[in-house]
């Protein structure tokens, strides 16, 4: 079984009165946990976040493929 992480916080980009750079995805710093309790920052597209509904709390494994996965129990 693939490890399981936990979503600690979520920092959503500030582009300031720049507004979002033209042609760039907009990515989050997610600070997660993992089983060891060992926390790290990945920068996650935003819009992933919303397909596939993480949020603070939720836990996720990343598959063999490299995709995010949500784990619901």
């Amino acid at each position: 079984m693939s490890e399981i992480f936990k979503i600690i916080k979520i920092d959503e980009a500030d582009f300031g009165c720049e507004g979002v750079p033209e042609g760039q995805p907009i990515r989050d710093s997610v600070v997660i946990e993992n089983e060891s309790h060992n926390e790290f920052i990945m920068q996650i597209e935003d819009s992933l976040l919303y397909e596939k509904d993480l949020n603070e709390g939720d836990r996720f494994t990343v598959d063999e493929n490299g995709n995010i996965v949500k784990v619901t129990n």
